[in-house]
């Protein structure tokens, strides 16, 4: 088994379903857990096809636990419109996996992150994907967390392009902004990739082509959710060259962080009622990190 250990923090969509795929397949990393976040779907459907994501992917050793199921400040969640149009109402592009055989745990996520931070410290590897509910609840709850976490690389923010639900907000960030604020200013060993990136890191039909040519279940219903989230893209405007590889991208650079450059900055999260903005203050010395991707 792998020394480096990663939990993954998923709204399991589309991409995080590849980010999750990504995990399983790498050996220089042990998946030993996966906790449930809102976002791209409700937290249970996200639990769910994460389960069933395991399942087809032959992983079912790996357990899923439920996270926070809306921001610290509401007190429930609604999926937005777009989200379900760009990853379909069950998160997953419409395609339909088999039940997986095993359950959610009945450990919380937050508990179980702070249970492997103590227990795994700097070979931990945490890859949130969604908002940063989970993450700022541990720290809460246990502030020793802030810096035990060897290596924590998080998707989301948009720092010097326009953002995805508003021209300053990327999603992840907008569903709870004063959760993300407070991992932003406490969380050491903190990498941000934000939309400055992913969105030039595009899968086209010509890979998931090659998918299907693999002719394997688990390489088609890949194919199938990928398919769904690029005409997604073409549909909506976003981009009709393909699709970003959001998520994916997140787990790349946490196991491999040669596949960017990084810039120095202490990050933070300005917020209203009326406007969530990212700042960026630049230093000479820090641990918070915003992703570059190389020239």
């Amino acid at each position: 088994m792998a020394q480096k250990k990663m939990i993954l923090d998923l709204d399991t969509g589309i991409d995080d379903a590849l980010a999750l795929a990504y995990a399983v397949g790498d050996p220089n990393v042990d998946l030993i857990g996966i906790i449930s976040s809102y976002g791209n779907t409700l937290i249970e459907t996200a639990a769910q096809n994460s389960l069933n994501l395991l399942h087809l992917l032959g992983a079912n050793n790996v357990p899923v636990f439920i996270g926070e199921s809306h921001s610290s400040t509401t007190d429930h969640f609604d999926v937005m419109p777009i989200s379900q149009l760009i990853h379909g109402k069950n998160g997953i592009g419409e395609v339909v996996l088999e039940t997986a055989p095993r359950h959610v745990e009945t450990q919380s996520g937050v508990d179980f992150l702070i249970a492997a931070a103590h227990q795994y410290a700097d070979d931990l590897i945490f890859i949130p994907t969604g908002p940063l509910t989970n993450l700022a609840t541990a720290i809460k709850k246990d502030p020793a967390v802030a810096t035990l976490i060897g290596n924590t690389t998080l998707m989301g923010g948009a720092l010097t392009v326009p953002g995805n639900v508003t021209p300053f907000t990327e999603a992840n960030i907008h569903q709870d902004p004063e959760d993300a604020d407070y991992a932003f200013t406490r969380q050491k060993n903190l990498t941000m990739v934000g939309l400055d990136v992913t969105l030039r890191t595009l899968l086209t039909k010509k890979e998931t082509a090659a998918w299907r040519a693999l002719n394997t279940t688990a390489a088609t219903k890949f194919a199938e959710l990928m398919d769904f989230y690029i005409d997604a893209y073409a549909n909506l405007g976003i981009d009709k060259k393909g699709a970003a590889l959001h998520d994916p991208l997140a787990v790349a650079v946490g196991i491999d962080a040669s596949y960017v450059t990084t810039l120095p900055l202490a990050m933070h999260v300005t917020y209203d009622k009326k406007a969530v903005i990212m700042v960026a203050q630049s230093v000479t010395k820090t641990s918070y990190l915003y992703q570059r991707q190389h020239k």
